[in-house]
């Protein structure tokens, strides 16, 4: 059955492979860019992936929170139903550090943006949806009020940090809305695949990209993912793991959430 499927940061990368992927299994795909003329460029590509595909394509940049709101505000303008949101845009060493809402750019792409737009969409998603978060092997501990300001630290420490809060946030709603909402995982596609953010930050060419394509495409669709919200599949091993400690803290993980939603408010 053709399903419904957003997936953010699609013009390079996993996201790409990853579109192609569903693509070429039926399922209609709404890409996502920042920049638009490589996103048309894109969707020029993907059109020739699959006898009469079905794309649609949205600009926004995730380091704006209101650009994040307009995005969901577009999607749900055209679809009342989303089957599966697949947050995979993410940075590492962004040419810009502090947003124009005044937050880390790391923090902004990597933690606030899926959350918003995770929750922002939710109105148009229910317990046969998904929602799959893009994580990393790399997860760092933090104090939850870093999340609120510009950081000093290293683009590695805090793209590790990024992503913990991604993941702890992701176990936090998918246990809140477990049986209601749509299962919510987060995914370590996998270290060292060959993405435009891997050879930025190591200078290497980097792993065959259909393998972090081919584990979000599973936990977007296969059975074996079903049940899986709050968890945290970690592709180097194959299987569903234990993260990093912090996430497994319930008082730190609703202080992640806190923040999140505190800095949101006072941004919306």
């Amino acid at each position: 059955m053709q399903k419904t499927i957003l997936v953010t940061g699609s013009t390079d990368g996993i996201g790409l492979e990853t579109a192609k992927m569903l693509i070429a299994e039926g399922h209609k795909v709404l890409l996502h860019g920042r920049n638009p003329n490589k996103l048309t460029d894109v969707v020029n590509l993907l059109a020739t992936a699959a006898d009469e595909p079905q794309i649609e394509f949205y600009v926004a940049d995730l380091s704006s929170m209101e650009e994040v709101r307009s995005l969901a505000k577009q999607i749900k303008a055209k679809h009342n139903h989303l089957d599966v949101l697949i947050n995979n845009a993410g940075v590492y060493n962004p040419s810009t550090l502090i947003t124009l809402d005044g937050l880390d750019s790391r923090y902004a792409v990597n933690t606030y943006a899926p959350y918003l737009l995770s929750q922002l969409l939710l109105p148009i998603m229910d317990s046969s949806s998904r929602i799959v978060n893009l994580s990393s092997a790399a997860q760092a501990a933090f104090s939850a009020n870093d999340m609120a300001k510009p950081s000093s630290l290293s683009d590695s420490t805090v793209y590790a940090q990024s992503k913990l809060a991604l993941t702890m946030w992701s176990r936090h709603l998918g246990l809140a809305i477990k049986g209601t909402g749509p299962m919510i995982v987060a995914v370590n596609p996998a270290s060292m695949l060959g993405s435009k953010m891997v050879k930025q930050a190591y200078g290497v060419a980097g792993g065959d990209l259909s393998i972090g394509a081919d584990i979000l495409t599973r936990a977007a669709l296969a059975d074996e993912f079903a049940e899986a919200t709050g968890q945290y599949f970690d592709n180097d091993r194959g299987q569903f793991a234990s993260p990093h400690p912090d996430a497994l803290d319930v008082a730190k993980t609703a202080k992640v959430v806190d923040v999140l939603e505190q800095v949101l408010t006072e941004l919306s």
